[in-house]
């Protein structure tokens, strides 16, 4: 691999790492807004009002980080990956200007009347815009995930002299990788977001801050996950079953299967290595790997050994960040029913540990997204359309390793000051907490009805 196509794809996959973490924060977070919202119009409760203020300023700080550290990405199209501009440009261009024109323009008309507008508009008026603002994100979320769904199974499409032409815009769009992975990317948003708050409630729970707004949002993030979690891991199967039938060599590498068989263990764990194309010091359960990956105690999966050298993906990344997102979904179920548990003996706030635990989860929805789409990019190689256009033939043809590293080192200095201080800022904001928010007009001497999960101090 030359040095400006591996320095290349690491700018890229460390922008995109660091870009992923907040839209995923604030699509949780915009319909979470949309739940309190209406359940302030519902109760008129002040804690609930506080909360929507609360959240809302965290959303505006994470919305602006996520459009800033996006931008960047739609520069290395043109300066990094001309090749796959002018080849794929055709399909890929249009599906991204959707998400401009259908997204990103509805979340930037009703944001700031969502942001700004809690006085100076109705209340019905107010949610509605909530509401779109939350509709846009999840319509970003589509736009993105098609694209990205079509450069893994493509269809829809044309091949004329190496250009890719669009053919049918619905085959497109809804390509078969599309279903399975835009519910798998929503739904680990959710996760991410219900983990944050969850863990933020237990934070002030331990230190008697807010306890009857934080015992709120911990019953409301714990109840989530608890239904969330395990969907998650059946959509996570079912994308699976969707790899093994359209990405066999992927598949392969993320379970460290080698050789093409029956009877395929599932791999606990190993250090595979690529050069003698087998596994070190495997730990495995037999039979398991065909019963989760083909639904059958004998079914037969593809081996890495039966793809050229050539086409065949690193192993490593993948391998490892599969099951470090497998064994978050599974401590995540275990947590969120652990807690669904207490709540029904009575002593959810009882136990100092289990807050404890929750502010240790906090990161893992986020590290589990981040191990996803190092299994499905990773895994893809060495194909950045698969099976049509390699990764090396998309990379610009006169950028040099010199201005690549140049770029990739003012994006790290750029990016880790920005992580920095936007850290910093939501830290100081968490200090002061989900203070008294302002009346809106006309509500002031309304009676509070009583909430449905909040405890009452």
């Amino acid at each position: 691999m030359n040095q400006a196509l591996f320095l290349s794809r690491l700018q890229f996959g460390w922008v995109i790492s660091f870009h992923i973490l907040f839209p995923a924060f604030t699509i949780g977070l915009a319909s979470w807004l949309v739940f309190l919202e209406a359940w302030w119009l519902k109760t008129r409760s002040e804690h609930v009002r506080d909360l929507v203020f609360f959240w809302m300023k965290v959303f505006a700080v994470s919305f602006g980080v996520g459009v800033v550290s996006g931008i960047v990405m739609s520069f290395q199209f043109g300066t990094n990956w001309a090749r796959f501009s002018a080849e794929a440009g055709n399909v890929v261009g249009p599906l991204l200007n959707y998400e401009v024109l259908t997204a990103f323009f509805v979340e930037a008309s009703f944001l700031g009347i969502m942001l700004f507008g809690w006085q100076r508009v109705g209340h019905k008026t107010h949610f509605a815009c909530t509401c779109m603002v939350a509709a846009g994100t999840l319509a970003s979320t589509f736009w993105i995930m098609a694209a990205n769904s079509w450069m893994q199974t493509p269809t829809g499409y044309t091949l004329k002299d190496g250009v890719f032409y669009p053919a049918n815009w619905l085959k497109i769009v809804f390509n078969p990788s599309f279903p399975y992975r835009v519910v798998h990317m929503v739904l680990a948003a959710f996760l991410c977001t219900a983990f944050m708050i969850g863990g933020i409630s237990a934070y002030y729970l331990l230190r008697g801050r807010f306890v009857e707004k934080a015992r709120l949002c911990m019953k409301c993030a714990l109840v989530f996950v608890a239904i969330v979690a395990p969907l998650q891991i059946i959509a996570g199967d079912q994308n699976g079953s969707e790899v093994l039938r359209n990405q066999p060599a992927k598949l392969a590498a993320l379970e460290g299967i080698w050789n093409t068989g029956a009877n395929v263990p599932w791999v606990v764990f190993a250090i595979p290595n690529e050069n003698t194309q087998s596994n070190e010091d495997e730990l495995s359960v037999p039979h398991l790997g065909s019963l989760i990956l083909t639904h059958s105690w004998s079914g037969e999966v593809r081996g890495l050994r039966s793809f050229p050298r050539d086409d065949q993906p690193p192993v490593a990344i993948p391998f490892y960040a599969f099951r470090i997102m497998v064994a978050l979904g599974i401590l995540m179920v275990i947590v969120s029913w652990y807690g669904c548990w207490r709540w029904w003996r009575g002593t959810l706030f009882e136990s100092r540990w289990y807050q404890h635990a929750w502010i240790w989860m906090m990161p893992s929805g986020f590290i589990a997204l981040i191990a996803g789409w190092w299994v499905a990019e990773v895994g893809r190689q060495p194909w950045v359309v698969y099976g049509l256009l390699r990764t090396a033939d998309a990379v610009s043809p006169n950028i040099t390793g010199d201005s690549v590293l140049a770029s990739l080192i003012v994006y790290i200095v750029i990016y880790v000051a920005l992580f920095g201080f936007v850290g910093w800022y939501l830290l100081k904001m968490l200090r002061v907490g989900p203070v008294q928010a302002p009346q809106r007009k006309g509500i002031a001497k309304t009676p509070a009805r009583p909430l449905s999960l909040g405890d009452e101090d």
